[in-house]
């Protein structure tokens, strides 16, 4: 039986469970077991190479003592084990990230898990299917990888806005373009489910040319995520991409003052899709500086980054089209942008790129710490030919990124690209919503997906109007 088959079993026989109510609870359920499984696989090769090696998980607690036997443990006898013995003791792990640093990541994973199947029969099926699949089988493990794209997906479906699968196309190029080198400490303080760390795992691991360097990858990959689900993805998505022991903290990167930072805790490249549109609560502004307090998310994600970068550091953020023509605290956070950091390049993404999670138009900021901006290059994505728009059956592909790529280093003017003077931009008080000017719109009658896109760019506008006319009244009450 395939993978794909075997997951499409488990989720079936998922659905007999009256505990597990909906897609989000089905992967989460599915997602603790998975972890488990893949860990004491990594441990069995981790056995025959390291001598005297000690898993930190109590011996009758692995998943080879309790769930590897087909004919093992059932009915109640399992779903008493698996509620009043495994998850109390995962829970429970007496490890830090200092004295067992894999003891540790198995007890923040489980921080928050929860076991949802009320049948311990029709568990015992979804761990007999699990057993199937080999981990430390390259083939296994790198069909598995594929279906955890499409699994990362479905996902989505059951998230809150704000919160949606950055395509594996964006998060490729923008790697690509970071260029991370081995030995550079790379962080996405955003990290969801992991899509940009094992990009950068991937691209790393083209550049290793000894055993030294290959595991400098695992010491110098790092993330942070908040919420439970995504942080176990995150976690597991490492494992599957042979990073023995992910640093992926379980936390809101933003709800530490900037000013507890040490200078050794700074980073010499981010790569991050932050969520936007969020709001967050009154105390996570406390800790940030006075000028740059705001309740929008990606506003305080992008500060935290300037202020994580080491000097001749890189970043690739994804922001909306808000951020770029937003006034007050986003001017003012656009005015230091360009004052410390070069913003080199501005990729405008066209519509429908996260469809159908969201329809807001998005960019990805490419900055370096160290030197002022002079100008900044604008490219604009273009569709395919004969496109209108992205869906989820037709989603971006990197090979639409290899005319950016290939302008990258040799950078001239032309249809989608061009650029626009720091002066210009000071000018226009910090509005980095500039037009492509080699753009003509011609009027002729318009299908129904450009109609949506005029529709879209008028509301823009809109949205600018109440911004300025906020200022307005907040100028004239003061």
């Amino acid at each position: 039986m395939t993978i794909t088959n075997v997951i499409k079993t488990i989720q079936d026989i998922m659905r007999q469970d009256s505990g597990v109510d909906g897609d989000a609870q089905r992967i989460a359920q599915l997602v603790w077991m998975l972890f488990l499984k893949i860990f004491d696989d990594k441990e069995q090769e981790i056995e025959l190479f390291r001598d005297g090696y000690q898993s930190p998980i109590p011996k009758d607690l692995q998943w080879r003592s309790w769930a590897a036997d087909d004919e093992g443990m059932t009915g109640d006898e399992l779903s008493d084990f698996v509620n009043n013995r495994l998850f109390p003791e995962l829970k429970n792990l007496p490890y830090t990230p200092q004295d067992n640093p894999r003891g540790f990541m198995v007890r923040e994973v489980f921080s928050d898990a929860y076991n949802y199947m009320k049948s311990g029969t029709l568990l015992r099926q979804v761990i007999n299917k699990l057993n199937e699949v080999d981990f430390n089988s390259s083939e296994d493990r790198h069909l598995f990888n594929d279906l955890y794209e499409s699994f990362l997906k479905d996902l989505q479906s059951a998230g809150n806005a704000g919160e949606f699968y950055t395509p594996r196309a964006v998060t490729q190029f923008m790697v690509d373009m970071i260029n991370p080198q081995v030995g550079e400490v790379v962080l996405d303080p955003a990290c969801g489910t992991g899509g940009f760390l094992t990009n950068t795992v991937d691209h790393l691991k083209k550049q290793v040319k000894s055993v030294e360097e290959y595991d400098l990858i695992s010491k110098t990959i790092r993330g942070i995520e908040k919420k439970p689900l995504p942080h176990i993805l995150a976690t597991t998505n490492l494992i599957l991409h042979e990073v023995d022991n992910p640093h992926i903290n379980h936390g809101n990167s933003l709800s530490r003052p900037l000013r507890d930072y040490k200078k050794k805790e700074r980073v010499n490249v981010v790569v991050t899709n932050p969520p936007f549109g969020g709001i967050e609560e009154d105390g996570i502004q406390a800790n940030f500086p006075s000028a740059f307090k705001t309740k929008e998310t990606a506003d305080l994600f992008l500060v935290l980054i300037m202020h994580l970068l080491k000097e001749d550091g890189r970043a690739a953020i994804v922001l909306p089209d808000g951020f770029l023509f937003g006034e007050g605290v986003k001017t003012r956070i656009k005015e230091k942008l360009l004052q410390e950091f070069n913003l080199h390049t501005i990729v405008r993404l066209p519509n429908g790129v996260f469809a159908p999670y969201t329809l807001i138009k998005t960019n990805l900021l490419f900055f370096e710490k160290g030197s002022s901006t002079k100008e900044i290059w604008y490219y604009e994505h273009p569709y395919p030919e004969g496109m209108k728009s992205y869906s989820k059956t037709k989603p971006i592909r990197i090979e639409e990124f290899d005319r950016e790529k290939a302008w990258w280093n040799h950078r001239v003017e032309n249809e989608y690209a061009w650029k626009v003077s720091a002066e210009e931009i000071t000018k226009q008080n910090y509005n980095l919503d500039q037009q492509n000017p080699h753009y003509l719109v011609e009027e002729t009658e318009k299908t129904p997906e450009e109609l949506l896109l005029v529709l879209e760019e008028n509301e823009n506008k809109i949205v600018k109007s109440i911004t300025k006319l906020k200022q307005l009244l907040g100028e004239k009450s003061s």
